[in-house]
């Protein structure tokens, strides 16, 4: 049998971070002992514990160590980080440790330095000269990149939940379409202006239902009223937009009287065609052509936006990015000062937006499908807090509190 102590500091009961770490020691077959455990009295007054793992083996004990580390534990011993460098390019050495996505330090020459550009299932690479360490996708490994390997001289520190109400606490998001819609979007609003008080960026990340639902034009006002600073969609929500800008559809449906137009299945292509012949989604708004919508606002209000393609798109648009990497890269670069992003009605693009999502972005993903909601956390974007409901009803809602709230 092989031991090891690991110690837990700070709101760690009512976060859930020490049942989950007795959840995963016996999960994985192991035994513990609590050695010391101090009990914070006051509600800002952290608590304390030491515990002793056991494990059947040094490998055994190593694996449950690693998914302890993760949570937040740490190891008492002063243990430096160890670095084996990447043998080449976009390949890395035998047990690498991969990220969480919550705030990470490592242990260099005697000091703890925190890793950049937190991400989930990511590697950090080391510069000791520098005295740097940053998280960095296996696509962005060059050969000799000195790599993070095991669990030794690793510190992450998961969100604790906050010591006052907030709708936005840590794993506490239930998935409920009987929550107060109404007082939950005006928290919402709330966390919106504070962001833009201090400094920070908003980011929203949509699918074609906002247009399909007619809500596009309360995003458009949002852009234009400045509570947006990105904007992160694929083909379809652009190509949609444009199309009710220039032909009053939405995959040739009327959004006014909700009927198919006459030779409406078509709409989507002229759009595409009329970008197309403008060179671009900012000349079709430089010639005039383009008068109204989410992309004509963010050409105007100077909001950047990432369009990644899919294998499914028409066209698509020349601004779309169909090489995923350079998607991802795109997208990286503008969620810098990203402080709160609201996911809307788009699954498969917030989970890709989500894994590039430190913890401590505080996120909400809106979809009417309550098992959208749930697949989101269970992908590891356990900060999310859930809105069930449809975005039709969302969007009109949230920017009638934003400027009530404002005003």
């Amino acid at each position: 049998m092989e031991v090891k102590e690991i110690e837990l500091k700070g709101h760690i009961i009512d976060s859930f971070i020490l049942p989950k770490v007795f959840d995963t020691i016996m999960d994985m077959g192991g035994d513990f002992h609590v050695e010391e455990f101090i009990i914070g009295k006051e509600k800002t007054e952290p608590s304390y514990t030491r515990i002793l793992i056991k494990g059947r083996d040094r490998q055994h004990l190593d694996d449950i160590l690693g998914e302890l580390i993760k949570i937040g534990a740490t190891v008492p011993e002063v243990e430096e980080a160890e670095l084996k460098p990447a043998p080449k390019d976009r390949t890395l050495p035998d047990n690498f440790y991969s990220t969480t996505n919550h705030p990470t330090y490592i242990r260099i020459d005697s000091g703890w330095v925190k890793a950049e550009n937190q991400e989930m299932d990511l590697v950090i690479v080391v510069d000791r000269k520098a005295r740097t360490a940053r998280c960095v996708p296996i696509s962005d490994v060059r050969k000799g990149d000195l790599i993070v390997v095991g669990k030794k001289g690793i510190r992450v520190e998961p969100p604790e939940r906050p010591r006052t109400y907030s709708v936005f606490q840590f794993m506490n998001s239930a998935v409920s379409s009987e929550k107060p819609t109404d007082s939950l979007i005006e928290e919402i609003a709330r966390e919106v202006l504070n962001v833009k008080k201090r400094g920070g960026k908003v980011l929203v990340v949509a699918g074609p239902a906002v247009v399909h639902t007619g809500a596009h034009k309360y995003l458009a006002e949002m852009i234009k009223e400045g509570f947006v600073d990105v904007l992160f969609a694929g083909n379809a929500l652009a190509v949609h937009d444009i199309e009710h800008a220039l032909y009053g559809t939405s995959l040739g449906v009327n959004i006014e009287t909700g009927r198919p137009a006459e030779g409406g299945h078509r709409h989507h292509l002229y759009a595409i065609n009329e970008v197309m012949k403008a060179g671009s989604i900012r000349e079709l708004v430089e010639t005039g052509r383009l008068k109204g919508g989410i992309m004509f606002e963010c050409i105007k209000k100077r909001v950047p936006f990432v369009l990644a393609g899919s294998i499914r798109d028409d066209g698509p648009l020349p601004e779309v990015i169909t090489d995923v990497i350079e998607a991802q890269r795109a997208m990286r670069r503008e969620l810098k000062g990203v402080e709160l992003v609201l996911m809307l009605s788009t699954l498969l693009h917030s989970i890709a937006v989500g894994n590039l999502l430190p913890s401590n972005v505080k996120t909400v993903f809106v979809d009417i499908n309550p098992a959208n909601v749930t697949k989101l956390s269970d992908r590891g974007t356990a900060q999310a807090l859930g809105v069930v409901t449809d975005v039709g009803t969302f969007l009109p809602l949230i920017r009638k509190k934003l400027k009530k709230i404002k005003a």
